[in-house]
């Protein structure tokens, strides 16, 4: 599987002014290169080429090898947004939002990232530098630093292309790494059900519940801190907004990490499958007052779902998702579902045989329950053959 390793480069003054000017460079003929596209309506790389290659070599000063990756990554670009217009991730067509995605040429921004492949970038582990290439030629030397945990992954498994990008002030390079999957356990009965709630971000049919609480007064009070700020719209209220951007989504995903490495454990630990709610298009689905809409569009259920099936491939632990549809409704003693008896946010008092449950727990048992019965329909037979 494919995982990504970021490390922060250390480079000194001179390094980093010859990285920077190359990764405007790159950035200014990106934007060209689109409108290339655009206008021509040409998006398959090879045939990009033909039109920009030498003018992004001549006008830009690009090596032979940057250039193409400049190409390549406006190609990508178009064809991720395929992709999302396929999807119906920018809306219906002739939407606003349809319409301003489709109706002109891909911008990128100055200081995004740029690929660089293994012509253009090489890696000393042993010396924690990297020799890249610049405007101002190879720059060789370049320190750089990670957790122990992510040096050891680079060292032993980066495969392909890494991206130069700039952020904050820092540079960094972002590495793609092969690494090996487990074995996965094909002989699991049981499952653990996992129920994903902005309340409780995450409940186990063990029992145990990730109250979202702390999460969500963070998320409160960025929101009103963020309004304040753009109200006031003056130099220092815009300098305090870009220091605290991304914070917000660094803690959220901080906590998603730890839900999902628990989680994970737990059902290797105890030899058991993992079941999740298939929670796809639930914004589109669910409709609320106005001043709830904040809180349900920064719920970040899929990337937590995301980091349960990553870490889950890495340990062997099947992961399937299930059907959402009833599983707060339904008693997960007698199986009768009543909307009724969904009493309170946390409160599930069944009209039939009168369980009184946590409303969360009481569905993450239905939803480790589907799980069981998706996975034994769909798992291979191990009847032995008939002689």
């Amino acid at each position: 599987m494919k995982l990504t390793v970021q490390v922060k480069l250390l480079p000194t003054p001179v390094q980093a002014a010859a990285l920077e000017e190359t990764l405007h460079a790159c950035n200014e003929a990106a934007p060209w290169v689109s409108s290339v596209a655009f206008e021509k309506d040409i998006k398959r790389n090879f045939a990009l080429r033909e039109h920009t290659y030498t003018a992004v070599k001549d006008r830009w000063g690009l090596g032979a090898q940057a250039a193409q990756h400049v190409i390549k990554k406006t190609c990508d670009a178009y064809t991720t947004l395929r992709a999302n217009l396929k999807a119906g991730n920018l809306g219906k067509p002739g939407s606003q939002r349809y319409r301003r995605a489709v109706e002109k040429p891909i911008a990128f921004r100055q200081e995004g990232a740029q690929p660089y492949d293994d012509r253009m970038l090489s890696w000393q582990h042993t010396q924690r530098t990297v020799s890249i290439w610049t405007l101002s030629g190879r720059m060789k030397g370049v320190a750089f630093t990670a957790s122990r945990e992510h040096l050891a992954r680079l060292a032993l498994y980066r495969k392909g292309e890494s991206d130069l990008l700039y952020r904050d002030g820092m540079l960094f390079l972002t590495a793609t790494c092969e690494v090996p999957e487990a074995e996965p356990n094909v002989d699991v009965t049981e499952f653990l059900g996992v129920d994903l709630g902005i309340v409780n971000i995450a409940t186990t049919s063990d029992g145990q519940i990730m109250a979202g609480r702390r999460l969500n007064r963070g998320r409160l009070r960025e929101r009103v801190l963020r309004q304040k700020l753009q109200r006031k719209n003056t130099p220092s209220a815009k300098r305090r907004l870009k220091k605290r951007r991304r914070k917000e989504a660094r803690r959220a995903r901080d906590i998603n990490h730890k839900i999902a490495k628990h989680v994970v454990a737990e059902a290797e630990r105890t030899g058991r499958g993992i079941a999740l709610e298939d929670l796809t298009g639930i914004r589109a689905r669910v409709r609320l007052r106005k001043p709830q809409r904040a809180t349900l569009h920064s719920w970040a259920f899929a990337q937590l779902g995301a980091f349960i099936a990553c870490k889950a491939r890495r340990a062997g632990v099947p992961v399937v998702f299930v059907d959402p549809a009833c599983t707060s409704q339904q008693c997960c003693a007698c199986g009768r579902i009543d909307k009724k008896s969904r009493a309170s946010q946390a409160l599930f008092t069944c009209r039939n045989c009168g369980v009184v449950a946590h409303a969360d727990r009481n569905a993450s048992h239905n939803i480790a329950r589907k799980g069981e019965a998706v996975w034994a329909a769909g798992r291979e037979s191990r009847v032995p053959a008939t002689p």
